[in-house]
């Protein structure tokens, strides 16, 4: 084996890995057009055609819901947009709860809290990190509206389960499948399982448009809802003549037709980009597979797992090394690595100082398996971040098994630090 380059050796990988880039001349093709065209924008927050936006954001939509088989699709100028406007499309507000993981982006657990709802932690699930659908029936109180699901890492969480407990208690369930596109659970996509489902486009997402996303339901009262919600809908309330939707604030949430020109472009692409990446993080853990102590990513019987990301776990104990040694090792081979992807939510400030509606305190401790992946298990590549091929995916497994074989060096140099 070769000398560790955290030691001096040389690395496996000695240029710095390029940025996956997927956009093509088509792309390039339909922004002239629109900018040829001149409207930038088809939007009118009025009760006229346009309300719903120009002609590239309804194709997109009408492109979306034939893609996943749905009745309504409503585009946004980001995910975290659509969060908001499904939480407030589930009609959670001051007083209720909406249960949430606390191993997300920040948008999903502030999405409730921006609607004057309280966020509720429920722990996630030891091997595919998703929310447990048993830590959330534990959360359940009578102040429950709602539940989002996140697809954490592209691997559907328990989705028909967490709709079955929804149903019958009577609450929404939102999936934020930001990083699963094309993601499924016995054969039924993800996003499409809830009664909302958001997608992301941004740009490091397996396909984007710079910024957007896309809300999907088969439900035309949330429908109109998030289509209210994203376009200053408090000035039709009186059009639609209910009053049941007085509670409705409006943002400007619109997709711009530039962006949605992108997006039709790229959801022509999803399959080859989804399965592109599915590819290398099977190859990858393939390579890796039957190390004691170093467990790659997982995907549950019936599943597709779209990786956005590729989790691995690792166990300092049976290893004897910590993962930060092994995470910084890695790194110096030219494999950029995270360690513990991101801290538990509610030990956000935000949190922590009392700050979220509800006046709920959430001690450290709250979800136990959610900090121990942060804290000592979670190691990750960002698969949807560089531009790869079979030769370097390879390569990067040379990375870690390199590492991974040298940790009677790795052991001594934690000794000496």
């Amino acid at each position: 084996m070769s000398k560790l380059a955290i030691l001096g050796g040389n690395p496996v990988i000695p240029e710095p890995l390029a940025l996956y880039r997927r956009i093509g001349e088509e792309e390039v093709a339909a922004v002239v057009d629109v900018v040829r065209n001149g409207e930038l924008s088809g939007f009118v927050g009025a009760p006229v055609k346009e309300f719903d936006g120009g002609a590239r954001v309804r194709a997109l939509e009408a492109a979306w819901r034939s893609k996943f088989g749905v009745g309504h699709a409503v585009s946004v100028n980001s995910a975290t947009s659509g969060l908001y406007a499904a939480v407030a499309a589930a009609g959670a507000g001051l007083g209720d709860e909406v249960i949430v993981p606390p191993y997300t982006m920040s948008a999903t657990a502030l999405a409730p809290a921006v609607c004057g709802a309280t966020p509720v932690f429920a722990d996630i699930e030891d091997t595919y990190f998703c929310i447990d659908p048993e830590s959330v029936h534990r959360s359940l109180t009578s102040r429950t509206k709602a539940i989002i699901a996140v697809n954490l890492f592209g691997h559907p969480a328990q989705l028909h389960d967490l709709r079955a407990l929804a149903d019958e208690h009577g609450l929404i369930l939102i999936e934020d499948n930001a990083q699963g596109p094309l993601a499924s659970e016995d054969g039924t996509y993800a996003g499409t399982i809830g009664h909302i489902g958001v997608f992301s486009l941004n740009r490091h997402k397996h396909i984007q448009t710079g910024e957007g996303g896309i809300c999907i339901t088969d439900d035309e009262r949330l429908a109109l809802r998030l289509r209210l919600i994203r376009n200053h809908g408090e000035n039709l309330i009186e059009h639609y003549g209910d009053n049941s939707l007085s509670d409705i604030v409006g943002f400007n949430y619109r997709l711009t037709e530039l962006s949605a020109a992108v997006g039709l472009c790229q959801l022509e692409k999803a399959d080859v980009l989804v399965a592109e990446r599915e590819r290398y993080a099977k190859r990858l853990s393939h390579a890796l597979t039957g190390i004691d102590g170093f467990t790659p990513p997982a995907c549950r019987a019936g599943c597709r797992h779209a990786y956005y990301a590729w989790p691995a776990k690792v166990n300092a104990a049976v290893l004897g090394v910590s993962r930060d040694v092994i995470a910084r090792a890695i790194s110096a081979e030219g494999v950029p690595v995270n360690q513990g992807y991101i801290r538990p939510l509610y030990l956000l400030p935000y949190f922590q100082q009392g700050r979220a509606p509800g006046g709920r305190s959430y001690p450290k401790g709250l979800n136990p398996v959610c900090e121990r992946m942060y804290e000592q298990e979670e190691l990750g590549f960002g698969i949807c971040s560089f531009d790869l091929s079979e030769q370097l995916i390879d390569r990067v497994a040379e990375a870690f098994l390199k590492v991974l074989e040298g940790r009677d060096e790795l052991r001594r140099l934690e000794a000496a630090a």
